[in-house]
């Protein structure tokens, strides 16, 4: 089995048994976005203690990979400052991934992190 396959079958892991799953009690943090070309959705919460994460939730529908995205994505942040959250891109997505994938299937992988950083940078909705 090549690391395309391993990294497949976790990212199919993540989407059958999502991790961080649900709402929170009170989040300090929340932040809904979609993709009107696919329909994926996304809300994140987050728990924040004096800057840091300390819980973090997403809950939303559409693909594999958004899905994926958002439950792996939530597992990372936990103990994080808002600052290293700020600090996240598009690469540290694919190398949490850990496939290529064209501009179709980046931008469902990519939606978690936009709502991610919406709601650490605090906006009530993304500029247009």
């Amino acid at each position: 089995m090549g690391s395309d396959d391993l990294y497949r079958e976790a990212i199919l892991d993540y989407y059958k048994h999502p991790r961080h799953k649900g709402h929170l009690d009170s989040p300090d943090v929340q932040y809904h976005d979609h993709n009107p070309f696919c329909g994926d959705e996304i809300t994140v919460e987050l728990k924040i203690e004096d800057g840091v994460v300390v819980d973090a939730a997403f809950d939303g529908h559409g693909c594999a990979i958004s899905q994926a995205t958002a439950s792996m994505l939530m597992e990372e942040i936990i103990g994080k400052s808002l600052d290293e959250i700020k600090a996240i891109d598009k690469e540290f997505i694919l190398e949490m991934l850990g496939i290529e994938m064209g501009p179709v299937r980046l931008k469902c992988a990519l939606l978690p992190l936009k709502a991610l950083k919406a709601g650490a940078y605090g906006l009530e909705e993304w500029p247009e």
